[in-house]
């Protein structure tokens, strides 16, 4: 029986997957690996792994959500684990088999999220609260940067202490590692939602499960830079997770929560257009995500790599 099912859904950048795949391969160890890239796109992805790995399975679903193609990704797997690996990131330190000893002490632990850095090897933020009107109200004026305020109005953890050791939260993406036995429980991913919305969705579910959902600093992996056309489809792809996860979860307050997003990201648009200074990329990325909260429309279904 295969220790994992590592699942890596790819749209079109054949390269950024195959180096998120090696990564994954290197920091193994002696785990069983059972390997499956989904390819949403044209099918180029998954003739290039075809053609240079040869013990990697590949299935084409043209157009499927994240978290359809996750599900996809399953079936017909017996491994313990699941791995859903973002194509954006690679690993770059630690190990899996680590992980895997871990959730195997933790029997109740759903979920395991890991540190993540940038190209220079910056800490990004990846412990997560749930959106909420008021987490994304307290980004839009800053509050969640003030160190007394952060637990109580931010939507991510900033402090780097939260980081060096293992922390609860409420949910992380990305890399994420999950106990196959918690994801079948509770019902897989919903495969209406992009991925942003997919990853919050699911460990959600698992926690009022009962299943934790943690982060852990054994292993770390890194993203690499966006251009800035793929920033700003990032950025639109979040802002209509966001939407998508409010009128699951708090239909009542959908429009406060809307009406808050148009704030965050207007004041982030007008910000980058006066201050410039290398910052162009970011200012696009708010206004596609500004744009997308003021007509409500999906934008580009290619999974993104949040």
């Amino acid at each position: 029986m295969p220790d994992i099912r590592l699942a890596i859904v790819a749209g079109s950048d054949q390269g950024a997957a195959a180096a998120a795949l090696s990564s994954v391969l290197r920091h193994a160890g002696w785990l069983d690996l059972d390997v499956v890239v989904v390819d949403t796109g044209d099918g180029r992805v998954a003739a290039h792994i075809d053609e240079h790995f040869l013990d990697v399975r590949t299935m084409r679903c043209p157009g499927r959500s994240f978290g359809d193609a996750c599900n996809r990704a399953l079936e017909g797997s017996a491994a313990r684990y699941a791995l859903f690996l973002s194509p954006a990131l690679e690993v770059c330190e630690g190990g899996l088999a680590a992980l895997v000893a871990g959730l195997d002490r933790r029997p109740e632990l759903g979920v395991l999220g890991v540190s993540q850095v940038d190209a220079a090897g910056a800490p990004l933020p990846s412990i997560r609260r749930f959106p909420s009107t008021r987490h994304i109200l307290a980004e839009a004026l800053g509050l969640d940067r003030l160190p007394a305020a952060r637990r109580l109005f931010g939507e991510h953890e900033l402090g780097p202490r939260g980081y060096a050791r293992e922390t609860e939260c409420d949910w992380t993406g990305g890399f994420l590692l999950a106990r196959r036995a918690a994801f079948e429980e509770v019902g897989r991913f919903d495969p209406r939602f992009l991925r942003f919305a997919a990853e919050a969705d699911l460990c959600l579910r698992l926690g009022r499960g009962g299943w934790g959902v943690v982060h852990t600093p054994t292993l770390t992996v890194r993203r690499r830079p966006l251009g800035r056309l793929e920033l700003a489809q990032l950025e639109a792809q979040a802002a209509y997770a966001r939407i998508q996860f409010a009128r699951k979860h708090f239909p009542a307050a959908t429009a406060d929560y809307r009406w808050a997003m148009t704030l965050r990201y207007g004041l982030r648009a007008a910000v980058h257009s006066v201050s410039r200074r290398g910052r162009e990329g970011a200012g696009q990325a708010a206004r596609a995500a500004l744009a997308t909260v003021l007509s409500g429309r999906v934008p580009c279904q290619e999974p993104s790599p949040l």
